[in-house]
């Protein structure tokens, strides 16, 4: 049997990684001293709540090596094989500490990384893909193999609104030195070969949301399938929006709506809004 890991970066409704029995591992989020652990120790709102008592932001950190030993060992009694995906190793040590603790667990355990090169709803799409596969006969070598080819084929769009979130985050590429002369516009910020970087910059946010549907049905192809999803921090009507229009511009086969996980709000802020395509038509 196979098993499925993923970290709290991925976006995937609750629904289903309940129905799939795929395991979470947190990622650690820092106020100051104290260290909470998305999704368990702190909830969405929690999260929120807390920036504004305290006026800072956040630090992020991932898992740490023994946090996902323990996953692992939890799952070596229903396991042959364990399939761990995550969050791009570009912008993030996730992938690695989840390979060092698949090394400590190889004598009762195989786990096998893969890094997604993405996060979000890019790796809760991947998950989801691995998981069915699984179920539909495909054995962990095809797993991987498909999923090493699927996801030079994610695109992940995001509009910033909170300019203050990605300054001190640091996680995208080329914007430090571009904020001061963005007080007024809306970043749109792509996803490529694993590292984010400013694409466009746009003036209002519905200008932006005409320029993200461009960007994307212009790397996918209008008649493409994908499966597709949009992401929201603390904006679920820009996100609807955004999903019925990409909906209408796409080949689409399965959708969903999803909050964009705490952990990559510490970096871009409320008001973000993201929209995710994977392939579907194998």
């Amino acid at each position: 049997m196979i098993k499925f890991v993923t970290d709290s970066t991925c976006d995937l409704p609750q629904e289903w990684i309940s129905r799939y029995d795929i395991r979470v591992v947190p990622i650690n989020i820092q106020f100051g001293q104290e260290t909470y652990h998305e999704g368990i120790t702190i909830d969405r709102s929690g999260f929120y709540q807390k920036i504004e008592e305290l006026q800072i932001i956040p630090t992020t950190s991932q898992p740490s090596v023994g946090e996902f030993q323990e996953a692992y060992q939890a799952l070596a009694s229903q396991a042959d094989d364990i399939i761990s995906i995550h969050v791009t190793g570009k912008l993030s040590g996730t992938a690695r500490s989840a390979e060092m603790a698949a090394d400590l667990v190889k004598d009762q355990v195989r786990v096998h990384v893969v890094d997604s090169m993405a996060g979000s709803a890019g790796l809760g799409w991947m998950i989801l893909d691995a998981v069915r596969l699984g179920e539909a006969g495909a054995n962990v070598e095809e797993i991987v193999s498909h999923l090493e080819v699927a996801r030079h084929r994610v695109t992940v769009i995001l509009m910033l609104e909170d300019l203050r979130y990605a300054q001190m985050s640091g996680r995208v590429g080329r914007l430090q030195g571009v904020l001061v002369s963005l007080l007024d516009v809306k970043p749109i910020i792509w996803l490529e070969d694993g590292l984010l970087g400013v694409r466009e910059r746009i003036r209002t946010r519905n200008r932006a949301i005409e320029k993200m549907l461009s960007i994307t049905r212009s790397a996918v192809g209008p008649n493409t399938p994908v499966n597709i999803a949009a992401v929201h921090a603390e904006a679920p009507t820009q996100g609807k929006k955004l999903l019925e229009l990409a909906q209408e511009a796409l080949n689409a086969r399965e959708t969903f709506l999803e909050d964009l996980a705490t952990s990559l709000a510490v970096q871009f802020g409320p008001g973000t809004i993201g929209l995710v395509t994977y392939p579907a038509e194998f």
